[in-house]
């Protein structure tokens, strides 16, 4: 009887080792451990498409959509009608405005430096009236524009000037 009770044991041992092993086979591995990964650089965003374009494909044509740009922009400020003959400053002044219609750049080519307040406000109005139209045609465009300057504060360009008494 012990032989068969021994025999019994060793059977049940096996069995359970057996069950034991296609049980562990069945199962999944452990859960590795998480990995330390290198931040990921963002993907650029999307610029939103600019909100006025231009078709211009020389300067002199971009000249006029700014101009209208300017005036659309300071309508208060523009003086109307035809200027008088004695104005309280002149001053041509270069912009340079980007692919977006962004200013990144002015220069004077004829300064009134003898109203040094009408050339700040001059650059100031040119800055704050940013984003000019896209020049979509030509990528980015440097244009030249003549400004007549009241001595009322009140301006127009040489673009859409009514002219002079």
């Amino acid at each position: 009887m012990q032989q068969s009770t021994e025999r019994r044991q060793l059977l049940l041992a096996a069995s359970a080792t057996g069950i034991a092993t296609l049980l562990a086979a069945c199962s999944s591995p452990p859960p590795a451990e998480p990995k330390a990964e290198a931040p990921q650089p963002a993907a650029p965003v999307a610029a939103a498409p600019p909100d006025k374009v231009s078709v211009a494909t020389t300067p002199r044509a971009y000249r006029r959509d700014a101009a209208s740009h300017l005036y659309g922009k300071n309508g208060e400020r523009i003086f109307k009608g035809k200027l008088p003959p004695l104005l309280y400053a002149v001053g041509v002044l270069q912009v340079e405005v980007d692919s977006r219609g962004n200013v990144i750049g002015t220069s004077w080519m004829r300064a009134p430096r003898h109203a040094p307040e009408v050339m700040a406000e001059i650059e100031r109005t040119v800055r704050q009236a940013a984003p000019f139209p896209a020049p979509v045609r030509m990528g980015h465009v440097t244009y030249t524009d003549t400004w007549l300057w009241h001595k009322s504060g009140r301006f127009q360009l040489d673009t859409l000037t009514e002219g002079q008494t």
